[in-house]
């Protein structure tokens, strides 16, 4: 029956639906309120860390807004370089250390003067301007421009502000008056915030805040700050471990993004590009065309979450605008973290319950092998006791002993069958009882036509060979003999149908079909030649006689099954073909050759065998003749050199 299955899973289904019954409820209710729980602290955490984010940012922009704000106040900034030019370094380099964020400050004048003060803290920055070993600072002079003698420096300082080097630099290729904070505060006359662009003395992205001074409208001050430190600002991993934070601009264009891989990727384009922001760098990030359309409704416009689909995860995002007094309108901020972080606790919790409902499933399993196993263990072994019978595997062994009664029984009955079996199978061809004991056995039972090849052997001079020895040292000599024939028929495919005194009758392609059947009786004949004269040395070592073995091999049609009474069969082959394998055996002795064979093997296995032709020769009780072959051995040795003989 196919829905049977094993006692111990019975009891083990059993055992574990009723544990599962219980347990899961219990878990699924904890795990959903825990997960309810976590994605509750881990949006208050989101926004409290957005928060603490975007005003980072802010803060950032502030104080460069301050800073620009309090040098458009400072009159010694009013006048050109070279004038003053002691306060106005000492100002900017206080600015610097009061804005960390902020990579250089400067002013630019209607004249084409020029004063900047750089922080080299960063190694690009550094290498840039081929900056020497320990400078902290570098001053960039623009002087005089409308003079026969310009001067245009960069002078570098350690961090005690000490110079430790100086050397001139081209000011043809850089003038204020063409950049755009500059031309912005001019244009408006008031602060603005530009960018981001390329910067003109570092070549690198930046944003800008610039004002115009209080007391000269054409005179500029701005304050610089690097797009990879807007980068660093915008680190979102105290949320989760992915969580990720960028800036867009007004023209839904990523700015700045707190990977360091993308944020290194928009710098590279940029750099390339020293204008306007490519539209590629937008690929690095693929929630932008969501988060465009969701920063457009006022629901989710000014910090409010949504829930989004991203690559096949869900992710919160939270939208909020970072402009600064007015200044990079339009700009905003977006925090992205997938709601796989905020329930990894509720899945540890989830995986911890599942872990001990695990551990009790287990143990109720363990409790029903137990239980099981003094059954089916028996019965498992007297199955496969039976397999081993079906199988032809008969060899003797212990019966199976249990502590319950009717498994002893029928392993006691199993006993005797495969006893049965194994004395049936030393009369009867072993793929015959394989067969016979098989569900579909009665296949076996019906004759049938069909083709097969055929080998008889015999040995010469048995009679007298009985005659000159004694019948224990016959039959041990025959015995082994018979053992050797056996396993090299079998070894090559073929069926002894049945031992003829000293002879025996091998079939191939039946009761096992076998396409190749006239080529493996070649084989089989010529192994057994060979097998029989390694016997024969054997032999008179031992004092037995020397068994000289005459071999007829022929392919062809026979009735094959069993025949006999109703109470008594046997398995056999009939007709022609069997007569004349039968008669070839028999006319080795006139030929003096060891193996004939009929022109059908000869054309059934074509070249791969070497053959000796003798003709057409008479044969006893067939009125047509039989052409006549000798098998010699295999193409490539004695074959081939005998094939015209």
């Amino acid at each position: 029956m196919g829905w049977s299955k094993p006692l111990r899973l019975h009891l083990g289904v059993l055992v574990v639906a009723s544990l599962l019954c219980t347990s899961m409820p219990i878990i699924w209710l904890a795990f959903s309120r825990g997960s309810e729980a976590a994605v509750s602290a881990g949006v208050q955490q989101m926004r409290g860390m957005s928060l603490r984010l975007i005003e980072g940012y802010r803060n950032t922009l502030e104080g460069g807004m301050e800073a620009a704000a309090l040098a458009s106040t400072l009159p010694q900034l009013a006048s050109p370089p070279p004038q003053d030019i002691k306060a106005k370094q000492d100002f900017f380099l206080e600015v610097l250390r009061n804005v960390p964020n902020a990579t250089s400050v400067y002013t630019g004048y209607p004249d084409g003067s020029y004063l900047q003060v750089i922080n080299t803290a960063r190694q690009d920055t550094r290498r840039t301007l081929a900056a020497p070993d320990g400078t902290a600072f570098a001053i960039r002079t623009i002087a005089g421009r409308q003079s026969a003698d310009v001067v245009s420096t960069l002078q570098f300082l350690d961090g005690e502000t000490r110079p430790i080097g100086e050397r001139k630099v081209d000011y043809a290729s850089f003038d204020p008056r063409q950049r755009p904070w500059y031309q912005s505060v001019v244009q408006d006359g008031m602060p603005v915030s530009v960018g981001p662009y390329v910067a003109g003395t570092l070549g690198v992205p930046t944003l800008t805040i610039a004002a115009p001074m209080r007391d000269d409208a054409k005179v500029v001050v701005g304050i610089n700050i690097h797009l990879e430190t807007i980068s660093r600002l915008l680190d979102a991993r105290g949320i989760s471990p992915r969580a990720r934070a960028y800036i867009i601009d007004a023209g839904d264009d990523l700015i700045a993004h707190s990977n360091p891989d993308i944020m290194s990727r928009i710098i590279a384009i940029w750099s390339r590009t020293a204008g306007t922001l490519d539209a590629t760098a937008n690929g690095f990030e693929t929630s932008i065309e969501t988060v465009a359309r969701l920063r457009r409704d006022p629901a989710f416009a000014n910090g409010g979450l949504a829930r989004i689909e991203l690559d096949g995860e869900s992710h919160l995002v939270q939208i909020a605008p970072v402009s600064v007094s007015g200044l990079f309108k339009g700009s905003t901020a977006v925090i992205i973290v997938p709601m796989e972080d905020l329930v990894a606790e509720a899945n540890r919790l989830l995986l911890h319950n599942l872990l001990i409902a695990a551990g009790l499933v287990l143990a109720g399993v363990a409790a029903s092998v137990l239980l099981s196993r003094m059954v089916s263990r028996s019965l498992y072994r007297l199955a496969d006791e039976a397999r081993r019978i079906g199988d032809l595997d008969v060899g003797e062994k212990a019966v199976s002993h249990s502590l319950i009664t009717e498994i002893n029984t029928l392993a006691t009955a199993l006993a005797a069958s495969r006893h049965a079996i194994s004395q049936f199978a030393l009369y009867v061809p072993r793929e015959v009882v394989r067969r016979i004991v098989s569900p579909g056995g009665r296949a076996v039972v019906k004759a049938t036509r069909q083709d097969v090849t055929v080998l008889f052997t015999d040995i010469r001079d048995f009679t007298a060979i009985s005659e000159q020895h004694s019948p224990e040292d016959v039959v041990d000599t025959l015995s082994a003999y018979f053992e050797l024939l056996n396993t090299i028929a079998e070894r090559h495919g073929g069926t002894v149908v049945q031992y003829l005194g000293d002879s025996i009758f091998v079939m191939w392609n039946a009761p096992v079909e076998d396409p190749a059947h006239a080529e493996h009786g070649c084989r089989c004949a010529l192994a057994m030649r060979a097998a029989i004269d390694g016997l024969n040395d054997e032999n008179a070592r031992n004092g037995r006689p020397e068994l000289i073995t005459r071999f007829g091999l022929h392919t062809g049609p026979a009735v094959v099954g069993s025949f006999g009474a109703a109470s008594r069969q046997q398995y056999t082959a009939m007709g022609d073909t069997i007569n004349v394998a039968s008669r070839l055996e028999g006319l080795n002795k006139e030929f003096g050759t060891s193996i004939l064979t009929s022109a059908a093997i000869h054309d059934a296995v074509g070249n791969r065998f070497g053959f000796r032709p003798l003709g057409l020769v008479q044969v006893k009780g067939r009125a047509e003749k039989v052409d006549l072959w000798e098998l010699v051995g295999e193409s490539g040795g004695d074959g081939n050199s005998s094939q015209g003989a």
